[in-house]
């Protein structure tokens, strides 16, 4: 398994783990916001991915930079949303673990590292 993919299946392991403290929060809740932390963690990536490549391509060319800089643009705008799709979830589950006693270092610890 690749380094990124290895990171990237512990945040979501880290995330569910901190879903899983809520004790006062519907299953379903939970589930919803594992998905949406998957989706915006995968579209993050994906994002990157092609970004990289179409950044190798244009190095030290213009006309393919010309070609690709909208593109690009657009993967740096999916990346940005994607994480605000994430600090969205952050505040989401600070309210809620606020209301269940537990510490926004303890959120913000977990999501992201």
């Amino acid at each position: 398994m690749s380094g990124k993919i290895k990171k990237q299946k512990t945040k979501i392991e880290q995330f569910s783990d901190l879903l899983e403290t809520l004790s006062n929060t519907e299953d379903k809740k939970k589930f919803l916001w594992k998905e949406s932390y998957q989706n915006a963690i995968d579209d993050r990536e994906n994002a990157n991915i092609l970004l990289v490549d179409l950044i190798k391509v244009s190095i030290n060319n213009s006309t393919n930079h010309l070609q690709f800089g909208n593109l690009m643009s657009k993967y740096i705008e999916r990346m940005s949303k994607a994480n605000d799709q994430i600090l969205k979830l952050a505040e989401i589950l600070s309210k809620e673990m606020q209301e269940q006693q537990i510490s926004d270092d303890e959120i913000f610890d977990k999501i992201i590292k």
